[in-house]
């Protein structure tokens, strides 16, 4: 009977701490450096496809700073970060930055397009949309930048297309300032 019981206890736990990462990470961030100077997953080509069904090449990116959010319309620590990365593309977009938000919703474009054409955010005091290329993601593109533990999980690429740092869950919007700035 207490094998039983310990066995059970054991599935139990092992099926809760699975079920923690399976959705959005509403705690702190944990930002990891993935090596500095680690090269983009380009093997094969990294390639998005956007709200209009165009192929966006990671690698056309090359040049600029790029920060790559994995989001859902579902995910609540996504939506706080949004108005972040409004700003950061409204703030930094004429200085070679660019963001991607990788919309993982299961449904798609079905359910991505209206969120991002209707959904408001409050950004500084201004109502806005979401202004920067949003492009749909699915399990197979996650593995190419290695698996996603949690949604938000946001990627920061150099110039030289190397990445900088990997952060998941919900990001703070300070760090990820000074770190694009320092970037730029």
């Amino acid at each position: 009977m207490r094998v039983s019981l310990k066995f059970s206890m054991l599935v139990i736990m092992l099926a809760a701490a699975a079920a923690g990462f399976a959705g959005c990470k509403t705690g702190g961030s944990q930002a990891a450096s993935l090596g500095t100077g680690k090269p983009l997953p380009n093997e094969p080509e990294v390639t998005f496809k956007d709200l209009e069904g165009k192929q966006v090449s990671l690698a056309s990116l090359k040049g600029k700073v790029v920060l790559v959010n994995f989001w859902a319309t579902w995910c609540e620590p996504c939506q706080v970060e949004i108005p972040w990365m409004i700003g950061f593309q409204k703030k930094y977009a004429d200085q070679g930055f660019t963001l991607l938000g990788v919309a993982m919703d299961e449904e798609g474009k079905s359910v991505v397009e209206p969120y991002v054409r209707k959904t408001q955010f409050d950004v500084a005091g201004h109502s806005m949309t979401m202004n920067y290329p949003i492009v749909l993601g699915d399990d197979d593109l996650a593995a190419k930048f290695g698996g996603l533990l949690g949604l938000p999980t946001t990627y920061v690429i150099s110039r030289e297309g190397k990445i900088v740092k990997r952060y998941i869950g919900l990001a703070s919007e300070s760090d990820l300032d000074k770190l694009i700035q320092s970037l730029l």
